[in-house]
């Protein structure tokens, strides 16, 4: 272990997975540092639904329903599995409270953030609010009130994206997973060599993190 592992991830606030995901990339991660190892990660945005509307009439369900063309007693079943699968991850999700909202202003945050230091706090504080409390993550002053909790400032989060000034950034990222192929998150680059698909075994990242630091 002879570097600094940049890890970086493309995923969606709307992504039940990227939560997941998120947890067993932390837990492989912890152990990877612990053994004398550093880590340095960034998130990039990716949007499974643009078209959604901010405002979404209906349940989570309802959506899945209308999305994915799914009988709703199809969709029930699938998220009383996806629950059941976060709680072995420590998450509390929670369909019915959840909001479903477009997501593009949620990852301009996510970019102001970063601009500011807090992008990994942010990204927690976002996919809790959206999956664990049923709070609106596609609002200007929603997603202003959470940057607030984490200790940004609340006006210039709601002129960061207010102004668009982080759209462009966006668009990158999601022009990068074009250009890598990525079609569907959470998605892992590690060290710029080792692409990752999915919410792998903690295992599985630890793996990937010690041959890229071992240069191999």
């Amino acid at each position: 272990m002879n570097k600094t592992v940049k890890v970086d991830i493309w995923s969606d606030i709307a992504c039940p997975w990227c939560f997941v995901g998120k947890r067993r990339f932390e837990a492989a991660a912890t152990q990877y540092t612990e053994a004398g190892g550093e880590v340095a990660v960034e998130y990039h945005s990716f949007e499974l639904a643009p078209d959604t509307p901010v405002d979404f009439d209906g349940t989570e369900v309802d959506f899945l329903v209308r999305h994915k063309g799914m009988p709703a007693e199809q969709v029930t079943r699938m998220l009383e599995q996806m629950t059941q699968l976060a709680t072995t991850e420590g998450l509390s999700y929670d369909f019915d409270a959840l909001q479903h909202t477009n997501t593009v202003k949620a990852h301009e945050l996510l970019h102001h953030a970063k601009a500011k230091g807090r992008q990994l706090d942010m990204k927690e504080r976002l996919l809790a609010a959206y999956f664990e409390e049923g709070r609106h993550v596609g609002r200007i002053d929603d997603l202003a009130d959470l940057a607030e909790e984490i200790g940004l400032d609340r006006a210039e989060a709601v002129e960061a994206m207010t102004s668009g000034q982080f759209l462009p950034a966006v668009e990158a990222d999601k022009d990068q997973a074009y250009e890598y192929g990525i079609s569907g998150v959470p998605f892992f680059v590690v060290d710029g060599r080792f692409g990752v698909s999915g919410a792998q075994d903690p295992a599985a990242f630890l793996d990937i993190l010690q041959k890229a630091g071992a240069g191999s």
